[in-house]
């Protein structure tokens, strides 16, 4: 019988949910639905000094406002729970017990400083860093005497000479010499379970049958390989992605803009539109699509198809995609997405079916959400201004001849309905005498105080003749 498939996202609450974090989120999410299998929640928060509670909060909340939904996880327990590594140290106590019954590790009473002495002088005679396998030969005397003077033993594992060998799902063979490891860290002296301890015993206890994670963890697989076969455990698969860089090539960092889900989040972009971005960074997709909605990205994800390349990041790409979705939702859904800008810009009570429509004519000029504060003025008169550009466009004569000509024109008709406007600009158009550009621009900079913006015609039906006939009184006062 084939095993249910089992994969797990494990952050560690040090810092707000980073994107390259939310991808390995998403290849765990859809490999584990691609193959009906579940997706697990861990928290690795054994580094108490760094970890914060309201970290794991955001992070929980990144993760859902992504619909990277789990099964199991800290929020919702599990059969092998508990999810936060917190909660478990009695467990990693037990077992490094039993290994240190089994004389598989033993006790280091060397200081930072020692081993911070050893890398110095194995740097200046040009020899790997690794530590020595100094206290591996100490007596029992000497570290029944070092305990009663009260030093705290870390605990190192016994590493062997040989080769480890393992199938990575994305690079294929990979080899590391174990001489080049050397004894490394299980437990720390504060008596706190070291990541690749925790991490091994975790897996395994939860059965997690395949370990989708960065690049940057590579070189912890040897290790952990030697703890698995020391409990005399199965092995998990592995595969392991490459990181996301930035444009110069360099490991994504917030010189290059933006690294956080949650700044993207606030910044409007929308969850569908960063999850397809994520994905497409390093894999094709079969049909050469790039817009790829989430049942399709579960359908046809395969953790064979992702590249061994670095992808850079590009917020242009993000930007594209991102406008695509927006123009993508209803009207009624846009109008809801846009409500929290219109609040943060002090616009509270605004009525729903008027936000809806200036959904409808908005979208198409919306990058991301929060550009609707850009547009406020155009539909809000309490929030209405002439840009400087508008005004040099407003303040030059010939324009002003236009704005008084359709002025007038306007306060001769006493009643417009919406479907009135497009022959309504062709009598702008008579009774100016310039061509269609020239009449558009100044009716635009005196109606909505920018120059570029929604369809014209679109505004001139939302906001009305008596707000249109104001707007363009307040035009000819700049003069």
């Amino acid at each position: 019988m084939v095993p249910t498939i089992r994969v797990r996202f494990a952050p560690s609450p040090t810092g707000l949910l980073h994107i390259g974090n939310a991808r390995t989120a998403l290849f765990n999410f859809l490999f584990a639905k691609h193959h009906g299998g579940v997706f697990v929640l861990r928290i690795e928060d054994t580094d108490l000094d760094r970890s914060d509670n309201t970290l794991v909060d955001q992070m929980i909340k990144d993760l859902r406002w992504l619909g990277l939904n789990w099964e199991e996880g800290p929020d919702k327990g599990g059969p092998y729970g508990p999810y936060r590594q917190s909660e478990r140290l009695e467990i990693y106590k037990n077992f490094a017990d039993r290994l240190l019954k089994e004389n598989k590790i033993y006790k280091c009473f060397c200081s930072p400083e020692d081993l911070e002495k050893l890398r110095q002088q194995q740097i200046q005679r040009k020899e790997m860093p690794r530590y020595d396998g100094r206290c591996r030969r100490l007596t029992q005397e000497e570290i029944i005497k070092k305990e009663r003077e009260g030093y705290r033993p870390s605990l190192r594992f016994r590493v062997d000479r040989g080769r480890i060998s393992f199938e990575d799902l994305i690079h294929g063979k990979m080899n590391f010499d174990a001489e080049g490891i050397g004894d490394f860290i299980i437990v720390r002296s504060d008596g706190i379970a070291a990541y690749n301890f925790a991490c091994v015993i975790d897996d395994h206890l939860m059965n997690i049958t395949h370990v989708i994670r960065g690049e940057d963890h590579l070189s912890n697989t040897p290790r952990q390989i030697l703890l698995y076969k020391a409990f005399g455990w199965s092995l998990p698969q592995f595969a392991h992605h490459p990181l996301i860089l930035g444009s110069d090539r360099t490991p994504l960092s917030k010189r290059h803009g933006a690294t956080a889900v949650a700044q993207y989040r606030e910044e409007g972009f929308l969850p569908e539109a960063l999850l397809n971005y994520l994905l497409i960074l390093g894999w094709t997709n079969p049909s050469g699509e790039e817009v790829i909605p989430i049942e399709k990205m579960i359908k046809e994800f395969s953790i064979s198809s992702l590249s061994r390349n670095a992808p850079s990041h590009s917020i242009k790409k993000l930007e594209w995609l991102n406008s695509i979705y927006i123009r993508r939702k209803k009207d009624d859904e846009l109008s809801i997405l846009l409500k929290p800008y219109l609040e943060k810009a002090g616009l509270h009570h605004v009525d729903q079916n008027y936000l809806r429509t200036i959904s409808d004519s908005i979208k198409e000029n919306l990058v991301k959400l929060s550009q609707i504060e850009d547009y406020l003025g155009v539909f809000f008169d309490e929030k209405f201004y002439f840009s400087d550009e508008a005004k040099e466009i407003l303040l030059k004569e010939k324009n002003q001849k236009i704005i008084q000509i359709v002025l007038e024109t306007l306060e001769s008709i006493p009643e417009i309905n919406e479907e009135d406007w497009p022959s309504i600009i062709n009598q702008f158009q008579d009774r100016t005498g310039v061509n269609r550009k020239e009449l558009l621009i100044p009716i635009r900079a005196g109606i909505t105080g920018i120059i570029q913006g929604p369809q014209l015609v679109k505004i001139l039906q939302i906001l009305g003749r008596e707000r249109i006939i104001k707007r363009l009184k307040k035009a000819l006062e700049l003069i």
